[in-house]
């Protein structure tokens, strides 16, 4: 049974879906209604599925550390995640994005490099991260260092929730640098070098 957890906290409704003591999907909104909708299209359809009254306390880590996320927190994410209804690719890209650390990003290309495919299928990817903020999607930028897309938004608000997100995790690092991930290694950049498109 898959339970749908969420929860007011300060201004925002923070949401996630879980099954066992894994996360298939995460999210936030101002609304209440919205966040909701967002969870239902994010779960497998053909699981059963339940909206909780109280989040477990789990749930509760979890919920708080979505809030953390977008205030910009670096937070230690040892949760576990349930992909398996994912495709493929969709979870080796995911996976890659897990290590991006707080500070730095990526971009579409780098992504593509290290983990297989081309720059518009992690692009496709990063549009159905049923997992953001946990696993980080606006940590993905162009290879110029404009914000691309965010949220399903190639403009809009969108595009600056994910510049207002980086920019609460610059950390002022000021120099890019590469991590081994797998067999491979992924290219990553300082929050800093990224602007406005």
């Amino acid at each position: 049974m898959i339970f749908i957890y969420h929860q007011k906290l300060d201004d925002l409704w923070c949401a996630a879906a879980m099954k066992d003591d894994k996360i298939l999907a995460t999210s936030w909104s101002s609304n209440e209604q919205t966040i909701l909708k967002q969870m239902l299209e994010s779960v497998p359809a053909d699981e059963p599925f339940q909206v909780a009254e109280k989040p477990s306390p789990l749930a509760e880590k979890v919920l708080k550390a979505v809030r953390l996320m977008i205030e910009g927190k670096d937070v230690g994410l040892n949760f576990r995640y349930e992909m398996a209804h994912l495709p493929k690719y969709t979870q080796r890209v995911l996976g890659f994005l897990t290590q991006v650390p707080v500070g730095y990003v990526t971009t579409y290309g780098a992504l593509a490099k290290a983990a297989g495919g081309g720059p518009r299928a992690v692009g496709n990817v990063m549009a159905s991260n049923p997992l953001a903020p946990l696993i980080p999607c606006h940590r993905v930028v162009r290879s110029n260092y404009t914000i691309g897309g965010y949220g399903g938004e190639v403009v809009g608000p969108g595009i600056s929730m994910k510049l207002t997100l980086l920019q609460r995790e610059n950390r002022g690092y000021k120099e890019p640098t590469k991590i081994k991930v797998d067999d491979t290694i992924l290219q990553l950049f300082p929050a800093s070098f990224v602007r406005k498109n």
